[in-house]
């Protein structure tokens, strides 16, 4: 879906050097970062590096977490936390929805499994 806004903001459009200038890092931190499992940058067939808007959002945060001096191991763990936290709120509100779904009658959009 062209127009759909989460699939451009994780489209990978910017060579290492725009994405280095907009985000403030050199890009031997960017190679550094994705080697550390920091970023994860989409790849041409040509093995070029692309980032994407998300990835520049990814790097202004992980600029936050240096700011407070906190080390690459922990921005890892920090990073990784976030993101669970956000999937299991996703999945919270998920539930949320089927369960007052559930209560007025109505029937629910998706049968849920115990594979989870």
């Amino acid at each position: 879906m062209p127009d759909d806004p989460l699939a451009r903001s994780a489209r990978g459009v910017y060579g290492i050097s725009v994405a280095s200038e907009l985000s403030g890092f050199d890009p031997q931190t960017l190679r550094l970062y994705e080697r550390r499992g920091l970023l994860a940058p989409v790849r041409t067939d040509g093995g070029t590096r692309r980032y994407s808007d998300d990835d520049l959002d990814r790097l202004a945060r992980i600029s936050d977490l240096v700011a407070q001096g906190i080390n690459i191991a922990g921005i890892a763990q920090i990073l990784h936390l976030e993101h669970r936290n956000s999937a299991l709120e996703s999945d919270n509100s998920e539930l949320q929805s089927e369960n007052a779904r559930l209560r007025s009658g109505e029937p629910t959009s998706r049968r849920r499994t115990g594979n989870r």
